[in-house]
């Protein structure tokens, strides 16, 4: 506790933070009475679009490593689609990571795992960072979303954007089923969701600097956790990432499925992803094996 102490020092709570994500995870308590099959097929289906459309391969591999080049109009669907995630805005959500990767696993990182666990799973989101607590700061290490109308909309529209697609699935399960099967579409499609694509996400936060193997030397100690990377779409092959972080692949061995990396593969071939960055050191990784 002295350490966490030490660490947060004057940062100030984010109330509404702490609110919204304990109020989620109490609405949990509702999934066991309001299951349908409809329900959780909704639930998956949205976890992808969410968890892997929106924040692995547009949030993270397009909008904060530029790994590969999509039309503005891809672009922005992605984006609307990692908003309902609900973690925030694209240019606080790209301006963190960035953060994160120059100063992986020290005191100044965002998420250090140098507190403890708990601090670079959820912690971290409950305090104002001093790095990035008014829009200037994170206007700089995002200045080229800054630039982007239609991404400073979405940055500020997120919340909106969430709840109106939560109104909309109650609306059609009400229209469809009455009110309770409604209840069913909002708690899977919504609540359950959410809850579940937070902590897959944070653990790529947590876990992955923590426990796994390394292929790569990095200076920070960055993991490849294969449990994570089967929750997240590919996003556990973390060592692999830091050592090459601007590549679409985050896969680097035959074993280590990445299926965001095969969804931007799918969209090259479609002709909606161009310039995918491959990693550009596989044959040193594979010699030193």
């Amino acid at each position: 506790m002295e350490k966490v102490s030490a660490y947060i020092g004057r940062r100030k709570l984010k109330i509404s933070t702490i609110v919204g994500i304990a109020a989620l995870h109490a609405g949990l308590v509702l999934a066991p009475f309001t299951f349908t099959w409809s329900g959780l097929i909704v639930c998956l289906v949205l976890v992808f679009v969410t968890g892997a459309l929106g924040i692995t391969v547009c949030w993270h591999r397009l909008l904060t490593h530029r790994s590969f080049k999509t039309p503005k109009l891809v672009e922005y669907i992605l984006t609307g689609c990692g908003c309902l995630a609900l973690q925030g805005g694209p240019i606080s959500w790209v301006a963190a990571h960035r953060l994160h990767h120059k100063e992986a696993d020290l005191p100044p990182d965002p998420h250090t795992p140098l507190v403890n666990f708990l601090w670079s799973h959820v912690g971290w989101l409950f305090f104002t960072d001093p790095q990035l607590d008014t829009y200037d700061k994170l206007r700089r290490w995002a200045k080229d979303l800054d630039r982007d109308r239609v991404i400073r909309f979405f940055q500020k529209s997120c919340v909106p954007l969430y709840f109106a697609v939560a109104g909309a699935l109650f609306l059609v399960g009400f229209l469809i089923g009455g009110w309770k099967f409604g209840l069913s579409l909002v708690v899977w499609g919504s609540i359950v969701r959410t809850v579940y694509v937070w902590h897959v996400t944070w653990l790529v936060n947590s876990a992955t600097h923590l426990w796994g193997y390394r292929n790569y030397p990095t200076k920070d100690n960055s993991r490849n956790t294969w449990w994570v990377a089967l929750l997240t779409f590919g996003e556990g092959w973390h060592n692999n990432h830091h050592a090459v972080q601007h590549s679409a692949a985050h896969g680097h061995r035959w074993f280590e499925f990445d299926v965001t990396y095969l969804t931007i593969r799918a969209m090259e071939l479609l002709g909606l992803a161009s310039h995918v960055v491959r990693p550009n050191n596989l044959a040193r990784m594979q010699d030193a094996a």
